[in-house]
């Protein structure tokens, strides 16, 4: 006899549930027995949730009507405690689909930031294969483990999490043309390609995430300058929620626009030449010597205060102590 999945089981204690408002405010509960959560309108209790279906309806003393419901993947994202910007889920389905991420696959993924990305590719991994991450900064990388196995209830067998620079530590974990694919997610991943070319086998994937159109064309023309991979594909995704009550159907004022770019190109057997496929660039087109403008700065990105980072890990570490603990 197979165990219940998740999604088919009544509510459960330990279980995440997402609770909608009248206003549609959304907050998310870990249940505990004997527990309450308390809105400005009464108070809600837990155990009127447990073991109730996913999607039930509950009341406060005062009458109000909150939806509950366990969340998706996607909503726990947005909601996770962040150290770094997370990859948006419009963007990790496209690597996702761009990288070909099946069960049995060996990933290579850098940095992690808040493991948001981390978590779609162990979804798509399904418990086989390996992700292999890194991360540069200890605190980040404590913030995406805390989010992982809080959200998995424990740290998968399948997943590592390597501290420093991925240039230097990635040959000593994934051993040369075993990786299928590489996501890079960071500031400077041209510096990474000699590794990362090593470390992938023929026709695996490569898939860059940069937000800056810099950042852009610089990946792009050092991926095609190592002759070791297709040429890369550049594009972007921009999401415009629609309003449609009855006739009154127009796009929403706000919309989920410009978040990064991805580059994504193949890697070539060994002693194959690409066919030229269209005119390249002047190799003058941009400055050689210009690594000096490369700051987290200079390209709009936002520091994260060693205050903010250290209220992030242990908000990290209470909701996977708990998530565990049940």
């Amino acid at each position: 006899m197979t165990n219940q999945p998740t999604h088919a089981r009544p509510l459960r204690a330990g279980d995440k549930v997402q609770l909608t408002g009248p206003k549609g405010r959304m907050h998310t509960i870990i249940l505990q027995p004997g527990a309450e959560f308390h809105t400005n309108r009464g108070a809600i209790r837990h155990d009127d949730l447990i073991g109730g279906p996913d999607g039930t309806v509950v009341q406060t003393a005062q009458g109000t009507r909150w939806l509950a419901l366990r969340p998706r993947l996607v909503d726990e994202v947005l909601s996770m405690p962040r150290g770094a910007a997370i990859i948006y889920p419009k963007d990790a389905v496209r690597i996702l689909a761009a990288a070909d991420v099946k069960p049995g696959d060996h990933v290579v993924e850098a940095g992690v930031g808040s493991g948001a990305l981390s978590l779609w590719l162990l979804r798509a991994l399904a418990g086989h294969g390996a992700l292999h991450s890194f991360e540069r900064r200890a605190e980040f990388a404590e913030i995406a483990e805390a989010n992982v196995s809080g959200h998995l209830g424990g740290h998968p067998d399948n997943w590592t999490i390597t501290l420093g620079d991925l240039q230097e530590r990635l040959p000593d974990q994934v051993p040369d043309s075993t990786a299928d694919a590489v996501v890079l997610d960071m500031l400077a991943p041209w510096e990474t390609l000699d590794a990362v070319t090593r470390a992938l086998r023929p026709g695996g994937v490569l898939v860059v995430y940069v937000a800056t159109v810099p950042q852009l064309s610089r990946v792009c023309e050092a991926v095609r300058d190592t002759e070791r991979f297709t040429d890369p594909a550049a594009s972007e995704s921009i999401v415009r929620d629609w309003h449609v009550e009855g006739l009154a159907v127009r796009p929403e004022h706000r919309m989920i626009g410009h978040t990064g770019f991805l580059a994504v190109a193949r890697r070539l057997a060994e002693g194959v030449d690409l066919p030229d496929l269209r005119r390249r660039p002047a190799k003058d087109a941009y400055d050689p010597e210009d690594m000096e403008i490369w700051t987290p700065g200079a390209v709009g990105q936002r520091g994260v205060s060693e205050k903010r980072l250290r209220k992030t890990v242990r908000e990290a570490r209470r909701q996977r102590e708990r998530r565990v603990a049940e």
